[in-house]
Order: structure tokens, then C-alpha cells, then sequence
């Protein structure tokens, strides 16, 4: 009896320790998240290193390390840096009333008449319309912009942040083999389903990264090069919002440009219209089905509508990293289902 006493108490102090510790380091939550994800991301990169120089791990995770910052970090430092500007500029623009939706579609409207009369054939109330479509239009782009300025306010915590990921990535890269022994010894699983656990973890968020943000890089940078080409403003900013865009199936990029597109066509930029329509159908939506499949691989590529409803779950409780922590669960869910079903579902003799 005081033997089970004994044990009882110590696990419960061991979960309420354990619950402590989370605790603490939850403020710290997004930048351990990303130094996980860039550990599995380029591991194998650390490997090729071992395999090349031998098992030299402090200097392999220190050139891993430095990949990683010239390839990522870099490049993400300075597009929010012109993100940032081009954000408080359009703000600028909205506040002092440079930019007025009310006189684009006053625009539109002169530009194809037939549309206004065929809205008061219908009896709508083509003011009303007016005033419902400008202040839409204006309240979507302040928010989009407004967002973007609080994130660029927030820049001592984001360098703070960052600093933290790096410093954690470089030692989950050179202990990450003695990390995962360690949990494998420690949790009380069973050693084959936790391989098979860590396996799907790692297999599914080198995926998720790998697949989803990569298309969505490239398909934003697409967006972006062609808003900038057609002279349509705030080109970066639209860029980034299809590059989130990009990443939530059924969605996708063209919920900005064919907006835009149709925006063109109704004001008489016929031309301008017509390249956008056929560039974001014919390059912007085929990176899509050509590299995500690629990349992602058919084995860990969940259904649409649970990757859709995981990522949108995962923004609203976990923000930004949600992008990726959603379908992860999602794709854990699944996994240890399988388990279930494989080993305690099974029939009994007939």
C-alpha cells in the first residue's frame, strides 16, 4: 500500500512539474516551434555533413546553422523590412483619403455603363452598392495593413525571437540524435510506436514545410512579380497575402488576383486584365498541382477539407505557426488512429 502511495505521488508531482515547465517556457512557444521545424527541415543536411566530415557535430551544426540563416532568415529579415514600408505607405494613402475606392468604382462605372443599367433594370440600389463595395474594399486593406504594422512594431520581440530560435536550433542539430534516444527511453509508449511517431512527426513537418511554404513562396513572389509589372500598387503586400493565401486548399491565390483582374477589366484595362487572368491561371495555379504533389509527397498529403479546417484551427489558436502546427496535428491525429486500429481493433477468433 505505501509502495503504491509512493508511486502515485511521484506521478502526480512528475505531471505537475512537467505542466510547470511547459508553463514557463510558453511565452517561448513560437520560437522553439521554428527550432524544431528547421532541425527536421535540414537535418539532412547535417547528415551529409557527418558523412563527409565525420562526427565533428559542434562544427556540421554550426555550418547548418549558417545555411539556414543565409537561406531563411536572411531573406524573410529583409522582405518584412520592404513589406513594412510598403504597409505604412498604403496606410498613409488610405487615412489621408489618396486612396478612395469610392472614385474607382465611380471609374468602373464610366468605363462600363451597360453594368449600371442593368443593376436598375433589376431594381438594385446602385448607391447603396456604391457605399456597401468602398467601404468593404477600404476596411480589407486598412486591415491588411494594419496587421502588417503591428507585426513591424513588434520588431524588438521579433528579433528577440529569432535570436532564440537560432540559438536552439544549433543545439537540437548537434544532440539531436541523444534528444530523441532519450525520449524514446523515457516515454512509456513502447519503443516501436514511438519511432513510428517521431518518424511521422518529422516525415510530416518537413512535408508540410517543404510542400506548402515553398509553394506558397513561389506563388506569392509569381503574385507579386505580376502585380509589379502590371503596375498595380502595393505589389509586395499582395504578394504576402496570396502567399497566405496559397496555403489554405480551396482558397488559394486567386481570391486576390481575380478580384483584381475583374477590377482591370471593368475600368477598360483591358489588357492589363487579360495578362493577370491568363498569368495567374496559367503559372500562378499550376505551381500548384505541379509541386505541391512533388514535394509533398502522396504518402503524408492529408484530405483538402481536413488540411483547410486544421490550418484555419491552428491560426486562430496558435497564430502565425498555425500555418503548420494545425495539419501537423492533424497528420499526429490521424497517426496514432492507425496505431488504435492496427493493434487493439483488430477482430478475435471467429
Amino acid at each position: 500500500m505505501r509502495e503504491k502511495l509512493e508511486q502515485r505521488s511521484f506521478l502526480t508531482l512528475l505531471v505537475g512539474v512537467t505542466a510547470a515547465f511547459f508553463w514557463v517556457l510558453s511565452p517561448f512557444f513560437g520560437a522553439i516551434f521554428w527550432a524544431i521545424a528547421a532541425t527536421i527541415v535540414f537535418w539532412p543536411f547535417q547528415q551529409w555533413l557527418a558523412q563527409r566530415w565525420g562526427d565533428r557535430r559542434t562544427l556540421n551544426a554550426l555550418l547548418t546553422l549558417l545555411l539556414f540563416t543565409v537561406v531563411v532568415v536572411v531573406p524573410l529579415m529583409l522582405l518584412g523590412a520592404v513589406l513594412l514600408d510598403e504597409a505604412l505607405s498604403l496606410y498613409q494613402r488610405i487615412e489621408s483619403g489618396e486612396l478612395s475606392m469610392a472614385t474607382y468604382i465611380d471609374r468602373a462605372r464610366s468605363a462600363v455603363p451597360w453594368v449600371s443599367e442593368l443593376l436598375v433594370r433589376f431594381d438594385i440600389d446602385i448607391e447603396r452598392m456604391r457605399s456597401s463595395l468602398a467601404e468593404g474594399a477600404l476596411n480589407a486593406t486598412r486591415t491588411v495593413a494594419t496587421h502588417t504594422l503591428t507585426i513591424g512594431q513588434n520588431v524588438l520581440q521579433l528579433v528577440v525571437s529569432t535570436a532564440l530560435m537560432l540559438y536552439l536550433t544549433f543545439f537540437l542539430l548537434r544532440d539531436g540524435d541523444w534528444l530523441v534516444q532519450l525520449l524514446i527511453r523515457v516515454l512509456p509508449l513502447g519503443d516501436a510506436r514511438e519511432r513510428a511517431l517521431f518518424a511521422k512527426f518529422a516525415e510530416v513537418t518537413r512535408a508540410t514545410i517543404k510542400g506548402n511554404l515553398v509553394v506558397a513562396i513561389i506563388q506569392g513572389a509569381l503574385g507579386g512579380l505580376i502585380f509589379w509589372a502590371l503596375g498595380i500598387g502595393g505589389a509586395v503586400l499582395w504578394g504576402v497575402v496570396m502567399a497566405f493565401m496559397s496555403m489554405l486548399p480551396a482558397v488559394g491565390t486567386a481570391v486576390v488576383w481575380v478580384p483584381v483582374a475583374i477590377w482591370l477589366l471593368a475600368t477598360g484595362s483591358w489588357i492589363q486584365g487579360l495578362v493577370l487572368i491568363g498569368f495567374g491561371a496559367g503559372v500562378i495555379g499550376l505551381v500548384d498541382n505541379l509541386l505541391r504533389p512533388l514535394l509533398v509527397g502522396r504518402d503524408t498529403k492529408m484530405p483538402d477539407y481536413l488540411v483547410l479546417f486544421s490550418t484555419l484551427g491552428g491560426l486562430a489558436i496558435f497564430g502565425l505557426s498555425g500555418f503548420v502546427i494545425g495539419p501537423l496535428i492533424a497528420a499526429l491525429f490521424l497517426a496514432f488512429w492507425g496505431i488504435f486500429s492496427r493493434e487493439f481493433n483488430h477482430e478475435g477468433p471467429a
